[in-house]
This record gives structure tokens, sequence and C-alpha cells, in this order.
């Protein structure tokens, strides 16, 4: 079971505890489907994006489990929302993690462009 510790930024805004609930599990590999557009792209560090839904569940699903996560500070503004923390994997090691979210909308319910940084 993965130890999840959620920021304090959430308290009455949906918006912030969706762009946490979208980046511990996009940190966990079990990402949300209905979260993402059809068209989504996810740019990383080092590697070339991934585009469109089904890749980005594909590559998702093989991230290893992390033992924790803990979420800094999760939030949102008009179509654009981010969060960060840090994840520990099984064998002890911690890296940080930032995940930067553009909405299809102002609603923020759904994720067109991520661009993440660790």
């Amino acid at each position: 079971m993965i130890r999840i510790q959620g920021s304090k930024d959430c308290g009455n805004s949906p918006k912030n505890q969706f762009v946490q609930d979208a980046s511990i599990a996009m940190e966990c590999g079990e990402a949300m489907p209905e979260a993402f557009s059809e068209d989504v792209t996810w740019e990383q560090p080092a590697t070339q994006p991934i585009s469109g839904k089904n890749a980005l569940l594909e590559h998702l699903g093989s991230r290893p489990k992390p033992a924790s996560i803990t979420v800094l500070h999760a939030i949102s503004h008009g179509k654009v929302g981010a969060a960060n923390g840090e994840v520990t994997l099984a064998n002890g090691h911690t890296r940080r993690f930032c995940h930067v979210f553009e909405f299809t909308n102002t609603k923020a319910n759904c994720i067109s462009v991520i661009k993440s940084y660790s």
C-alpha cells in the first residue's frame, strides 16, 4: 500500500484537489482515464513527448510503484494547475517531482498538456 500525504492547499478547492489527485495518480502509475483528453501530451525531461491518452496510460502503467508520495503544494488558476512533492521508491530512493497541467477548459476537469520536472 502506498502511503500518501496530501497538500493543505486543497481544503475548499475542488480544482486544487483535482490537480493533487492527478499528480498522485501519475506518480502511482494508476492514472484516471477520464482526467485526460484524447490528444493529451506529456513532456518530460530527456525523453520524447508522449502523445495520446492510450500511450500516456500505457506508459504510466509501466512505472514502478512508490512506497510513499508527499504532495507539498497543489494549486490551480484558470486553465492551469501545478503540483510538486516527493516520491520515495521501495528501495528508499527519493526524488522530487513537479507536474504542470494545462486544462481543456476553466472547469479544470480534463488535462490536455502535462509538463513534468524531476
